[in-house]
């Protein structure tokens, strides 16, 4: 208030000739905006994820071994796995492809909160919620070289994204529909258009991988849950066409949810 006070007394004092030193100090005094960036607005990062050959030398095998990891699993970390599942059957190429569900930017954007724990999640400890439930296995020690090369890979491939912009590819996109699975609807869908690649048994073949029983994800995996499978269904399934519809999608998922598939149960 003293300040404005200095201002009109200028006015008061000069007249019509003080106009200009009165803008002056009045711009002098004005309130400033507070520096640093605007809340409220999030970047929306790019999809420009680096190949993991171009890692630094003092990084390369780490992240080639992450890499490795991702797509061969049993091979590269079979202490920890307990199906024939690998990553990348949910993560394809290894998490670089933005269709499925790409790991592109996940370094950038853990912690977060997730529901199954009601708090904050790491990465180390959201993937060994994977190893622990889609490959039905062990947890990986923080220390072993498999999990470090797994977090020197994920920052790799997030690397130039900025921490918790917007990545519009990650996740899935919900299926928004009324309708209600229908398991037996969904048995005619999985024959005619999936047991081609999965199996008529479900247990997999050369061309894909088994969707239930002791060598697929147990109970407690994410894709167990029939709106999340639908999801993965509607998106990528069959594999290159992806032309089920939100109701086929949910259909076969109902079906293959209702089939025999381990009980989650964390081994120590």
């Amino acid at each position: 208030m003293r300040k404005l006070n200095v201002v009109f007394g200028v006015v008061a004092a000069t007249g019509a000739a003080g106009w200009l030193m009165t803008l002056f100090l009045a711009m002098y005094w004005m309130p400033r905006p507070a520096k640093g960036p605007v809340t409220g607005q999030v970047p929306v990062a790019t999809f420009a994820p680096p190949t993991p050959q171009s890692a630094p030398p003092d990084i390369r095998d780490a992240v080639m071994l992450g890499y490795n990891i991702m797509k061969h699993t049993d091979k590269y970390a079979p202490k920890y796995v307990g199906n024939k599942l690998s990553c990348t059957n949910c993560h394809f190429d290894g998490g670089l492809s933005m269709r499925s569900i790409s790991l592109v930017g996940v370094a950038a954007s853990y912690p977060k909160f997730r529901t199954r724990t009601n708090y904050a999640t790491d990465l180390v400890s959201r993937t060994n919620e994977c190893f622990e439930r889609s490959m039905n296995g062990h947890a990986l020690p923080v220390d072993s070289h498999e999990m470090q090369a797994l977090m020197t890979y994920f920052a790799w491939i997030s690397k130039d994204i900025p921490i918790y912009s917007k990545m519009p590819w990650l996740g899935q996109k919900k299926i928004k529909s009324g309708h209600t699975p229908d398991a037996v609807a969904g048995e005619t869908v999985y024959l005619g258009r999936c047991a081609a690649c999965h199996g008529g048994d479900g247990q997999g073949t050369g061309q894909g991988p088994a969707v239930w029983g002791a060598q697929s994800y147990n109970d407690g995996a994410g894709m167990a849950k029939v709106d999340n499978l639908a999801s993965f269904v509607r998106g990528n399934m069959p594999w290159l066409t992806a032309n089920l519809s939100d109701e086929q999608s949910l259909d076969v998922a109902a079906y293959v949810e209702a089939q025999p598939r381990p009980h989650f149960q964390k081994k120590r």
